[in-house]
């Protein structure tokens, strides 16, 4: 993206749903299995939204004590696929498809909440 494309509010959209994805599933765009025309894009868009919890960073679920609670398993991975969804839309190939970043403020704020609100509720 950043060689030779214009710069653009659309593109630091794309750039940010890049990083989401690359954060979440502790891959790079430049990774050995992205051949054939597999982008860390598609990879998240197919796992879209069974198959998110073999696409994240096993890290990412070591890292609540309390996951082994089913509830809070199934709360974690709503947030999971939320946020991995949210990367998606943000690197869509159109600049059209993509989100506004004062969209996508509001929905990460919503998505962490959704967590917090319930992990909290379990702890007390």
């Amino acid at each position: 993206y950043g060689m030779g494309v214009k710069v653009s509010m659309e593109g630091d959209v794309y750039s940010y749903g890049i990083l989401l994805l690359e954060m979440f599933t502790r891959k790079r765009p430049t990774d050995d299995i992205f051949l054939n025309g597999l982008s860390l894009h598609n990879y998240a868009k197919m796992s879209l939204p069974n198959q998110v919890i073999g696409i994240v960073d096993p890290l990412v679920l070591l890292e609540d004590n309390t996951v082994e609670q089913s509830n809070t398993r199934a709360r974690l991975e709503e947030c999971l696929v939320s946020t991995i969804t949210l990367g998606v839309t943000c690197s869509a190939e159109a600049p059209t498809g993509r989100m506004t970043m004062s969209d996508v403020v509001p929905e990460l704020l919503h998505i962490k909440k959704h967590y917090l609100d319930h992990s909290n509720s379990i702890s007390e």
